[in-house]
């Protein structure tokens, strides 16, 4: 579970998770800073996710004892990174910043390298990007709209998860 940090309630999301006794790993996303980064960890996150990854973020995420998938969205960020010691990365805005047919590109020339394409993606287009050898997860807000979450609408979020998931697995 991927808690963003573009709210005051994400850490405390992240904490109160990590806490609790679920069946999950607890992560943060949207880092930006070494501050998110000693943050997240001391509210419990296992992973942290970021949009983008600014050199003088490197060192921070290198010392983090989880998993770091760091944001890229050109090939020159995703070769720094990947000399960096980052072998799975994050394509943010996935759509607007090229898509599936990007990805597909990168794996000639970055065959080490894998993916986990965010932004812009539904769950029409997701297909495309499973389907990559080099892709192991996207995200979609499609699952949890912020229509769907005032409406408090649990039920139809968990169908959208649950097909989501059963489609990514009908692939994989």
């Amino acid at each position: 579970l991927e808690v963003t940090l573009r709210t005051e309630a994400g850490l405390d999301a992240i904490a109160e998770i990590a806490n609790a006794d679920l069946d999950c790993v607890i992560g943060a996303g949207t880092i930006l800073s070494a501050s998110d980064v000693d943050a997240a960890a001391k509210a419990g996150a296992q992973f942290l996710v970021m949009p983008g990854t600014p050199a003088a973020l490197v060192p921070s995420l290198q010392a983090f004892g989880g998993i770091v998938i760091p944001g890229i969205s050109t090939v020159g960020e995703a070769m720094g990174l990947a000399a960096a010691g980052f072998d799975v990365l994050k394509f943010f805005p996935a759509e607007p910043a090229g898509g599936a047919s990007f990805l597909k590109g990168l794996g000639g020339p970055l065959p080490d390298l894998t993916f986990m394409p965010t932004g812009g993606i539904r769950q029409d287009t997701m297909d495309a990007y499973l389907r990559l050898p080099n892709v192991v997860a996207v995200g979609g807000s499609w699952i949890a709209s912020s229509g769907d979450i005032a409406a408090g609408a649990w039920d139809a979020i968990t169908e959208k998860a649950s097909s989501a998931n059963q489609a990514a697995k009908a692939i994989v």
